[in-house]
């Protein structure tokens, strides 16, 4: 994600320190991406140097720690990344996806027993974040909508995985382990347990876009 835009957007809501701006985005997009202080303040540094943001004095409700101001332009800067879309080739390379397809063409990979481990790992990630949706704070929009994200990428992907699978075995490439078996055995029991299916379960039974 754009630090750099985050720390922008947060700035125009009121200054803070380096601190609490770090604090802040934690608050509000930790569950995301956790920014330790080290990446805040270096990229406050290169905000400053492009003359998106300036230092001001010391806030002692702060901790007497510096403060830091959004200019004018920076202020404009803000105002276009509000108005452009996220483009998915923005989003950075996916480790999961260049392994995957490095393993599909590496000898000696057993590409069946790698997409089983992920997917025993996705559906362990997808239990504990339907566990904290589930005990969510009604009043905490922020971290429900994040961990909503989560469960809908979890979602896709363990979907994805059975495609990958299905497209090896199409092509000879399961090393023998009968992966297009397990998948099958897998998306069984996916449908009965169905982790990555609670924010559409929940829009169906009652927890509707209304109740956000």
């Amino acid at each position: 994600m754009s630090v750099k835009h985050a720390l922008l957007a947060l700035l125009h809501a009121r200054p803070s320190s380096t601190y609490r701006l770090r604090k802040r985005f934690d608050e509000s997009a930790g569950q995301s991406v956790p920014l330790n202080i080290g990446q805040a303040s270096s990229t406050l540094q290169r905000l400053e140097r492009d003359g998106l943001v300036t230092r001001a004095g010391e806030d002692e409700e702060e901790g007497g720690g510096q403060r830091w101001l959004l200019t004018d332009a920076g202020r404009e800067e803000l105002e276009r990344w509000w108005r452009s879309p996220v483009i998915a080739s923005q989003r950075g390379r996916d480790e999961l996806v260049v392994k995957l397809a490095l393993a599909a063409i590496t000898p000696g990979v057993d590409v069946a027993a790698l997409v089983q481990s992920q997917r025993a790992a996705t559906q362990r990630t997808m239990h504990d974040l339907t566990r904290l949706r589930r005990d969510a704070d009604r009043e905490d929009l922020v971290g429900r909508l994040v961990l909503d994200h989560h469960l809908f990428i979890g979602e896709a992907e363990l979907r994805w995985l059975d495609d990958v699978e299905a497209t090896l075995a199409q092509a000879g490439r399961t090393d023998g382990h009968g992966a297009a078996d397990h998948g099958a055995t897998d998306r069984g029991s996916r449908a009965e347990e169905a982790p990555g299916r609670a924010p559409r379960e929940r829009r169906a039974s009652g927890g509707s876009r209304s109740a956000r």
